[in-house]
């Protein structure tokens, strides 16, 4: 099975591919983490990756459509694949269909999250993570049973990634209405769309998302 979770930044697209993978045994396919992996090794791509993404923009679809490829190549075919964050565009959701079709694999769901904007720019911008093992917790959501101290590991490191910021949120909200939201009528007429509401409690959103699985 190879579906699309879509949504905006913080829509928790991460999350929720997380929890198909354990269940399902697929394999997550993340933009913004393969990104990531790559300005942290400082790679060529990886520094032009970072100057756009710090200004809240989106890289090149050439560097991402290679990105995916990769993965799909060091995978296997016989694995699922789950796109976080990927097409973002009509280019590169024409890009996926041409990668896809060489691995012998087809889109069997695409899967919107619908946020509100205001409640996802508070969502966003108060989130932090243990800097030792990467729980997540939030100023006003989840803060650490003891203050300073991660309740997982016990670590007393925390970080906040710099683009948690309410500019850079609605910058990357804008982007999506702009580009991604018009795919979804590419994807809507081969009737693989369906929509959850992403501001529901973590389960619920969960559970939409296997009944949805579960129709095919």
């Amino acid at each position: 099975m190879n579906i699309i979770l879509l949504g905006p930044p913080g829509a928790g697209k991460g999350t929720q591919a997380t929890r198909l993978v354990e269940h399902h045994g697929m394999r997550q396919l993340s933009t913004g983490d393969m990104l990531r992996a790559a300005v942290k090794a400082q790679t060529p791509v990886g520094l032009k990756a970072k100057a756009i993404m710090d200004r809240g923009e989106l890289v090149s679809d050439e560097v991402v459509s290679a990105l995916i490829d990769a993965e799909l190549t060091a995978m296997g075919d016989h694995v699922g694949a789950i796109f976080d964050g990927y097409p973002r565009t009509a280019p590169q959701a024409g890009q996926l269909d041409e990668i896809l079709a060489g691995h012998g694999r087809k889109l069997d769901h695409v899967i919107e999250l619908e946020v509100d904007e205001d409640a996802l720019v508070d969502r966003i911008t108060g989130r932090f993570t243990c800097a030792n093992c990467g729980e997540g917790y939030h100023d006003r959501y989840k803060l650490p049973a003891v203050e300073g101290v991660c309740d997982r590991c016990g670590s007393t490191e925390f970080k906040r990634r710099p683009d948690d910021n309410e500019e850079t949120v609605r910058t990357r909200m804008a982007e999506y209405r702009a580009k991604t939201a018009p795919i979804l009528p590419i994807y809507e007429a081969r009737g693989i769309v369906s929509r959850v509401d992403g501001m529901a409690p973590i389960g619920e959103v969960t559970a939409a998302i296997e009944g949805i699985l579960a129709k095919r």
